[in-house]
């Protein structure tokens, strides 16, 4: 009987969006991490909600079914091409990933699967966002520090500044 092969990495999660925070913090994680990383790598990307409000708002009434739907089938193909940059990615370091695509409020989302998936190390990208921006933006990497059931690593770009 074959044994099955022990796995002793970390359970890590990477979440994404299409900005380059994240794209920095997923070759950080693959440069920094991939000795301590278990098979697969989680990369997850979620789709807010919230964007179609405006839409709403814009045409005074219910938006056309038509128009929802080809936003969110547009938005769904970006976070699928998104993956795929991400699988492309990894791929080049040697890494197997597992990717994952939610819609929902993101931070509460992250939080959510890092938790089901029994995760160990969850890593967001920082956008670098000042003080006032975080109050009426709001950060998800904020949110997940304080939220997330496992440790969760922030990783910020190096501005160029010394």
């Amino acid at each position: 009987m074959a044994e099955a092969k022990e796995n002793t990495g970390k359970r890590v999660m990477v979440a994404i969006e299409d900005h380059e925070s994240s794209h920095y913090a997923l070759e950080w994680a693959l440069l920094n991490l991939k000795p301590s990383l278990s098979s697969p790598l989680l990369i997850i990307t979620v789709q807010p909600l919230t964007t179609f409000n405006y839409i709403a708002a814009a045409s005074y009434a219910s938006p056309p079914p038509e128009l929802l739907q080809s936003m969110q089938e547009h938005q769904k193909q970006a976070a699928l091409a998104l993956l795929e940059k991400a699988k492309e990615i990894c791929a080049k370091h040697g890494v197997d990933v597992e990717t994952i695509m939610e819609v929902g409020e993101p931070k509460e989302v992250i939080c959510q699967v890092a938790e089901s998936r029994n995760v160990e190390l969850l890593i967001l990208g920082s956008h670098g966002r000042g003080a006032v921006e975080r109050f009426f933006l709001g950060s998800v990497s904020n949110y997940c520090v304080h939220n997330a059931k496992c440790p969760v690593l922030v990783v910020k770009q190096d501005s160029g500044k010394n």
